[in-house]
């Protein structure tokens, strides 16, 4: 059964569960749908889940970057007024909790982070060649995958929709492009909290060297590996991601 989205007329967003809050944050091809099977079981053990729906592609062109959604983020979670959360982000989603955790550090009680970009990640480039050819589109979908089934047609026709809108695909690019030079290398050793580390050990995006350097740059880490896992560990393994996510909760 699919969970409501609320939408108020500012925000388009999921809460579910009561408890210490966790703010699920999506990458930059993803949707609230990604993190499905993972936030009902981590709002069954206890927690309130928020996931609220990014803007990539609503806000201004010149506020259109990895900044631009961190400061968003910042005022959907003054608007819902949550305190002490979690923030668990993938991909682009995880970019943005590190920024609004550089920003807003008494604020965040923990940092988890799957597939994230912030020091280093692989993307489709500055463009994207053959953006109109659905077969290859469905090859760079799946790539992100271990498992290539779970690019599920559905999935496939969304981003072959995204990149062939010439609004979205500026979008993107202009995301993809402001996230590879706000690198936070220098930025990470700073930050103090509890840092979870949940990585595919197929990710061809944020490869695992990316995981590895976190771990080392992070005073406070600890590193999960998924077996037979790309980029989207929640959506591979959503049951074991979520246990996961659950045990190591419950001990910060």
């Amino acid at each position: 059964m699919k969970y409501e989205i609320i939408k108020d007329g500012t925000y388009e967003y999921v809460t579910i569960g009561e408890g210490p809050v966790v703010v699920f944050l999506h990458g930059l091809m993803g949707a609230l749908s990604n993190f499905e099977k993972t936030s009902r079981i981590i709002a069954e053990a206890g927690y309130r889940v928020v996931i609220p729906s990014l803007p990539i592609y609503t806000l201004p062109l010149l506020r259109t970057s990895a900044k631009g959604i961190s400061r968003f983020l910042e005022k959907f979670i003054s608007d819902l007024e949550l305190k002490d959360v979690t923030l668990l982000g993938n991909s682009l989603g995880g970019h943005v909790g590190l920024i609004y955790t550089k920003n807003n550090p008494s604020l965040v009680k923990n940092l988890m982070l799957t597939g994230s970009s912030g020091l280093y990640e692989k993307a489709m480039g500055d463009t994207f060649p053959r953006r109109e050819d659905y077969n290859y589109i469905k090859e760079k979908t799946q790539a992100v995958f271990y498992d290539p089934a779970v690019a599920t047609k559905e999935l496939v026709d969304e981003v072959f929709e995204s990149v062939n809108s010439r609004e979205k695909i500026i979008r993107i690019l202009a995301i993809a492009k402001s996230a590879i030079r706000h690198n936070m290398t220098k930025d990470v050793p700073n930050m103090t909290l509890p840092v979870c580390l949940l990585w595919g050990r197929n990710d061809g995006v944020t490869p695992p060297e990316v995981a590895d350097e976190f771990h080392r740059l992070f005073p406070d880490s600890e590193l999960f590996w998924f077996e037979k896992c790309g980029h989207a560990p929640m959506m591979e393994h959503p049951i074991d991601f979520a246990n996961t996510c659950v045990e190591w909760l419950k001990r910060h």
